[in-house]
């Protein structure tokens, strides 16, 4: 099943008087995986939130399949949008597998509490992260990375038919981010949509279907990152030269940031 259509028309965003997000038009493409990079305060995780209903936009709207996101019933949007926000806090002294359990919250009612297939869901969310030994562990006993891969696996048990991540790999070392980009992908290729925000260019260019580029608080590039990344979009978004090479099991770009003493 194609995921619906999610889209940001002409949205502009922020926090009290202060606008953060100005005038977007976004379509994210159904069934792919997009990731949003921008330098600091460049509006990528304030678009996300934007995205999952989490702000309403001062002006334009936010779209699913056509229909404003804030007009939709909170329950249907919980089963289609799922969102990992950049600081997630779990209640004090939860175990892991209680709070990969949360996950399935939006798919029980007041009438029907744990369905048979909740325990193999979060099996499977807790193997596929990798977590699945630390089932019986406190959540606030582990480190940043294995906190990181837990919450990732609560937000893989809600099944959305879209899933918003806000930097689900700050937190990990290079093999974990790795291991996590690989599992989102899988989820690509079963049929969910995924959008991410990280700051790892050349892992951004490796693993996104589409590229979204964002620099003071607008999109300034879009597309395949083969075509999307290069030197003047870097320069551009993030103010700092880089030379662009090949990656030669890929064919996408590696991004080499250059210091001043490399142009001197």
């Amino acid at each position: 099943m194609t995921s619906p259509l999610l889209a940001a028309e002409g949205v502009t965003l922020g926090y009290g008087q202060r606008a953060v997000v100005h005038d977007v038009d976004l379509a994210v493409r159904p069934g792919a995986l997009t990731v949003l990079v921008g330098a600091n305060a460049s509006g990528k995780s304030t678009l996300v939130r934007g995205l999952a209903r989490l702000l309403h936009p001062s002006s334009g709207r936010i779209t699913l399949d056509g229909t404003d996101l804030h007009r939709l019933p909170t329950r249907q949007v919980a089963r289609t949008l799922g969102i990992l926000p950049q600081h997630p806090v779990a209640p004090e002294g939860i175990a892991v597998a209680d709070l990969v359990a949360h996950g399935r919250y939006p798919h029980r009612s007041f009438f029907r509490g744990h369905r048979s297939d909740d325990d193999e869901v979060v099996a499977a969310a807790l193997e596929a992260t990798d977590t699945a030994e630390l089932a019986g562990r406190r959540v606030d006993e582990l480190s940043g990375g294995q906190r990181q891969r837990v919450w990732v696996a609560m937000a893989l048990a809600q099944q959305p038919q879209i899933l918003l991540l806000d930097e689900p790999t700050s937190a990990l070392d290079v093999a974990h981010q790795v291991e996590v980009l690989d599992v989102l992908r899988a989820e690509v290729r079963r049929g969910t949509t995924v959008v991410l925000v990280i700051h790892d260019l050349t892992l951004a260019a490796r693993y996104a279907d589409e590229l979204v580029v964002m620099a003071g608080g607008r999109v300034v590039a879009r597309g395949e990152p083969v075509v999307t990344l290069t030197e003047d979009v870097v320069h551009t978004a993030f103010g700092v030269r880089a030379r662009l090479l090949e990656d030669p099991d890929t064919g996408r770009p590696v991004v080499l940031p250059r210091s001043a003493g490399d142009r001197e």
